[in-house]
């Protein structure tokens, strides 16, 4: 099958994970869910039965010309709090050097549904995500549906957010290269019909690389990893600080280490479920999150408030830095909003 890669950063001859032309070299068992135009193919023929379908949580519906308000979508970035994905939105407003409305606010687009927060800047969309896998996913994938619909060619997704890391120092940036489950498998792990289906939870290896190299001389570092996904912010990050425990400091302890040595660098609770859901869509997707203490020096987050400020707004300016580079690249940005 030829090759659909656009090339974001890297003109290297590598191919991204989901070009068509490797995704039949990896077997996945369905062909490749992108067109050959880059819009999204989703694998779920009910779709085509509904005379209008009401994407709930988005508090929007297929009667609206989708493509007219989303057709234009190249980048979607995600996090978990309403706040961030607003500051997120207008740090790439004055990034791409896009006009602020008359009043400078931006609209939220999905006010009436009271769930998520989404504003659109120019060919990207900030949205918030929520905090876990469940309220994440949800979002996800109202968001395949959305831009399917809306017919948007080749968009790429970003999850940025907060961590805990796993001997690196505070501050650092961790890029996810593949997301761990909390019984250590590569995998997010869901329930379907009484069965439980494991997706593989793996990142584009390119697009990681990309987004590292905009990471210079930036006075922090930025380590490419694993991502371990916890179902639960206490016990299922082996803390000693929550209102149940049943394990010791020395379990906790060995624990990490094991999880240490298999590279994972850094603790969340949303990376298995984005990796294998943008990958299963066929779509290029990076988990970018900033880590707010080592785990192996303790469980609780100490550093004032300003430090975390300025550490919360790495990955705002990294993927921010990305997204224009791409834009200027490849002349994305007209001057609207």
């Amino acid at each position: 099958m030829q090759c659909n890669c656009d090339h974001l950063l890297d003109s290297s001859k590598d191919h991204y994970n989901n070009c068509s032309a490797v995704w039949d070299e990896r077997k996945i068992g369905y062909p490749c869910p992108k067109n050959h135009d880059g819009t999204l193919r989703l694998r779920n023929p009910h779709l085509r039965h509904l005379e209008r379908d009401f994407i709930y949580h988005l508090g929007l519906d297929t009667s609206a010309d989708m493509s007219a308000m989303f057709g234009d979508v190249k980048f979607v970035c995600m996090g978990g709090t309403k706040h961030r994905m607003r500051e997120f939105a207008l740090h790439v407003r004055q990034a791409l050097g896009l006009p602020a409305t008359d009043t400078g606010k931006l609209e939220n687009l999905t006010k009436h549904a009271q769930r998520y927060a989404m504003y659109k800047v120019g060919p990207v969309i900030s949205v918030s995500h929520g905090i876990g896998i469940p309220s994440m996913s949800i979002l996800l994938q109202e968001m395949f549906k959305l831009l399917h619909y809306a017919r948007a060619q080749d968009p790429v997704f970003f999850r940025i957010g907060t961590s805990g890391g796993l001997g690196v120092p505070p501050g650092s940036v961790i890029v996810s290269s593949w997301g761990l489950n909390g019984t250590l498998e590569k995998s997010y792990n869901i329930p379907v019909l009484g069965k439980v289906r494991k997706l593989p939870s793996f990142f584009d290896e390119r697009l990681c690389r990309e987004v590292q190299s905009v990471a210079t001389n930036e006075g922090y570092t930025t380590y490419i990893g694993g991502t371990m996904a916890a179902d639960d912010f206490y016990r299922g990050q082996a803390r000693l600080d929550g209102p149940f425990c049943d394990h010791t400091e020395a379990d906790k302890m060995s624990f990490l280490r094991t999880l240490s040595e298999l590279g994972v660098k850094n603790i969340e609770m949303e990376a298995t479920a984005f990796s294998a859901y943008t990958r299963e869509a066929g779509v290029r997707a990076a988990d970018v999150c900033v880590t707010l203490l080592d785990r192996l020096q303790g469980d609780q987050v100490t550093s004032s408030k300003a430090t975390m400020v300025e550490w919360e707004n790495r990955p705002i300016a990294l993927v921010g830095s990305f997204i224009a580079n791409c834009c200027k690249r490849r002349g994305l940005v007209n001057g609207r909003q």
